[in-house]
């Protein structure tokens, strides 16, 4: 059995324009010791996903429908007390964005130690020993315990937060974007940190991103969400090898190549759709080249297998 299985999971937003559809029927699942890549643009209901899974969502949010299974227990069955002893101790995320995730007048081990004096129970020396000891084991000194976040380089910061979500041994954890706005070289490093750890402690993960190349080193299975939906879902190696949707086939020529200097980089026309009033049949026909067939506008692709264990929500995915 998954340790997560997400199953036919709405969240929308409930706004004075409307109603946000941000998450609309996506179902994953998640295997013990497993790296799950969410990838697409943004907006297209990725961190929405991840912070359903937690129930996160923030006001006007809400999730309507779908069930969000952990290791056999329906989370969105429990009380909200039930759910604050799965934060943390059984599933933590890294925010995307150390610097605004991180309290600032608030010493980084401190918020490191935070959630082991609330869940673990431990002392304050305890805390701040165990504190230390996984600040060292992101690679960030443990003297720097008593640092602000502003006294610590992007990089530091974005360790702590991964020390912090490590810091009651999670079965799960989500890490949302964890490379932004670091400069490559460090961008490498933390990604590194990521899937040494995930490997090590043998943690099951989330990672959210809209970079395909993050995909690629880190995740084992990949889903591509679309306007809210799945778009295709399969492992890393089939998804880079052959992808079957329009949209990933796009998403990866937009990457640079470094072998092809001379190559024009080319991008997706026109904009992903308003959730609010998102497009009749197959929400990526606006923007696809391949949209030739009368199916496209009208009706909506189910998300089926096409090749061996590899599903894309296309009517024509065997054909393009």
């Amino acid at each position: 059995m998954a340790l997560l299985e997400v199953k036919n999971l709405q969240a929308y937003f409930f706004t004075l324009k409307g109603t946000v559809k941000a998450v609309d029927g996506v179902s994953f699942a998640v295997e013990k010791g497993q790296a799950f890549g969410l990838a697409g643009e943004s907006g297209c209901g990725k961190t929405t996903a991840a912070l359903s899974v937690l129930r996160l969502l923030p006001p006007p949010g809400r999730l309507v429908g779908g069930n969000i299974v952990f290791d056999g227990r329906d989370l969105t069955e429990i009380s909200d007390d039930e759910m604050r002893n799965y934060r943390c101790k059984r599933m933590s995320i890294i925010f995307q964005g150390a610097m605004n995730a991180l309290n600032p007048v608030i010493k980084t081990g401190q918020q490191v130690s935070e959630p082991i004096l609330l869940h673990e129970g431990a002392s304050e020396s305890e805390a701040r020993e165990r504190a230390e000891g996984l600040l060292e084991l992101v690679g960030v000194d443990g003297s720097r315990y008593d640092s602000y976040p502003h006294e610590l380089s992007g990089g530091m910061r974005q360790r702590s937060m991964i020390a912090m979500a490590l810091a009651c041994n999670p079965d799960l954890v989500i890490a949302d974007e964890p490379a932004t706005a670091l400069d490559v070289i460090v961008q490498a490093q933390v990604l590194k940190l990521i899937k040494d750890l995930q490997e090590r402690l043998k943690l099951s993960m989330i990672l959210i991103t809209h970079d395909l190349s993050i995909i690629a080193e880190t995740c084992d299975q990949i889903a591509i969400m679309y306007a809210g939906k799945i778009a295709e879902y399969c492992d890393a190696v089939s998804l880079f090898r052959n992808p079957l949707h329009p949209y990933t086939r796009l998403l990866l020529a937009a990457f640079p190549s470094v072998r092809l200097h001379s190559a024009r980089l080319s991008s997706i026309p026109g904009d992903p759709p308003s959730l609010i009033h998102p497009p009749s049949g197959c929400r990526f026909h606006p923007r696809c080249p391949h949209v030739k067939y009368a199916a496209c506008s009208t009706e909506e692709p189910r998300l089926h297998e096409v090749a061996t264990a590899h599903y894309a929500a296309c009517h024509f995915a065997g054909e393009i």
